[in-house]
């Protein structure tokens, strides 16, 4: 199946692209490591079956560095021991805010206390603004059938250059 819109076509879209880049943009300049913000942004996209940003973050994760293996391993990762406690804690945070609808009580005491634990104030704002910002991108593709594959690592920043 196509997209069903071209986002980086329409006028109207790209303007609200832009100003959501540059949201995007506090998050990457801020304290919390690279390697967890695409950890969690890749993880949020498995859950909400996003094809594009699936590939947008593991492309752009490998392109920063990080270790192939780690990122085949985040969809089952308290079954594996590749990552910190802190990158664990920041996963939790990622799927328990991302399944809102699924517990009635959101993010639990438990895991907001383990990224407590492991974060402070700033890397935590960046956090939670985090998986809201990828939960928002996620819909964006989603609703438009936004494939992946065909992304390349940088391209996105080009395009809203």
């Amino acid at each position: 199946m196509d997209a069903r819109f071209n986002l980086f076509e329409n006028e109207l879209a790209t303007k609200f692209a832009k100003r959501f880049a540059n949201a995007g943009l506090v998050i990457h300049q801020s304290p919390l490591p690279r390697t967890t913000q695409e950890l969690v942004s890749l993880r949020a996209s498995q859950i909400n079956g996003c094809g594009w940003c699936i590939d947008m973050h593991t492309k752009e994760a490998t392109a920063a560095g990080e270790d192939v293996a780690r990122l085949h391993l985040v969809a089952a990762w308290r079954e594996s021991t590749v990552f910190t406690e802190a990158e664990q804690a920041a996963l939790a945070l990622a799927e328990e805010g991302t399944r809102l609808a699924d517990a009635h009580e959101g993010v639990s005491d438990g895991t907001w206390a383990l990224v407590r634990k492991h974060y402070d104030d700033d890397q935590i704002a960046a956090l939670v603004a985090l998986v809201a910002l990828i939960n928002a991108a996620n819909r964006l593709a989603v609703i438009v059938h936004q494939k992946g594959g065909s992304y390349e690592a940088g391209m996105f920043a080009a395009a809203l250059g």
